[in-house]
């Protein structure tokens, strides 16, 4: 077996009680899949990231949730970059990751470790009537419920995700869902999480991340899903770029996290957040 060491931080908050809970193992080269898996079974973080160094500040990185390998994860790249920053200097590391490379910088800013990702280009697709139909059911929500303003969508920024506004706090807060039926829709259709967002004001957004695929409830802070809401407001002409959007995430779950998303007019979302070992 590879040798590593396993730091526990949590993402997007400077608070090892809020934030999410992010595995960041480190060794000379990355296990095997089954040992990246049973290691992040064990830590039990909705993703634990698996580093390894290529060249200079280039690192070799994969994620897994507790269940499955995943293509990309926000908050375990945060934290990864603030591990970096602490244990190889501040600056900016290139990950090489299974989607492709994405920069991460590390800094100390007024005392406090954090870290901006830059995500790799931005897609979505419209929702068919059929998909959101099925997502409804799962959520035990209806098209009542919708913030029309903001279209569904499927949203991709590393990873595919459904985005669904609603137009209250109160739908927003009121999470009980099919946690089977919203899992086999979200394998069926290769999404990663749900991105549930109310607007409050026009670049505050609330956001609930259902996790079911990785066999997690729910997410307290999801950082691809704000890089692809991101992206998914600037290339469907929601909002205009530049624009800076605060996300917060993790409040109904006792785990309040702050997501900094910065869309630059074109090419990928910048997202920054703070994490502290756990």
């Amino acid at each position: 077996m590879t040798n590593g060491t396993l730091h526990r931080l949590s993402a997007f908050t400077d608070d090892p009680a809020s934030g999410n809970p992010a595995g960041v193992w480190v060794g000379d080269e990355l296990p095997d899949a089954a040992t990246m898996q049973k290691i992040a079974a064990e830590v039990g973080a909705s993703e634990t990231a698996f580093v390894a160094p290529s060249t200079g500040t280039d690192r070799i990185v994969r994620y897994y949730s507790p269940e499955v390998e995943v293509s990309f994860c926000g908050h375990a790249t945060i934290a990864t970059g603030v591990v970096l920053g602490t244990t190889d200097g501040e600056g900016t590391y290139r990950l090489s990751t299974s989607i492709g490379e994405v920069p991460v910088t590390a800094r100390i800013r007024n005392g406090k470790a954090e870290a901006s990702l830059v995500s790799v280009d931005t897609q979505y697709k419209s929702v068919s009537s059929e998909l959101l139909d099925e997502a409804l059911t799962a959520l035990r929500w209806s098209g009542d419920d919708l913030d029309r303003s903001i279209a569904p969508a499927v949203a991709y920024a590393g990873a595919w995700h459904l985005v669904l506004a609603v137009n209250s706090a109160g739908r927003l807060a009121e999470l009980d869902y099919d946690f089977e039926k919203l899992k086999a829709i979200m394998l069926r259709e290769n999404l990663t999480t749900l991105q549930l967002v109310w607007r409050e004001e026009e670049f505050l957004f609330h956001s609930r991340n259902p996790f079911p695929i990785g066999g997690i409830v729910e997410d307290p802070a999801t950082g691809a899903a704000a890089a692809a809401l991101g992206g998914y407001l600037r290339d469907a002409g929601i909002i205009s770029a530049p624009a800076t959007l605060i996300i917060r995430q993790g409040e109904a779950m006792g785990r309040p996290s702050r997501i900094t998303v910065d869309i630059p007019v074109s090419g990928g979302i910048k997202v920054t957040g703070s994490a502290v070992e756990t």
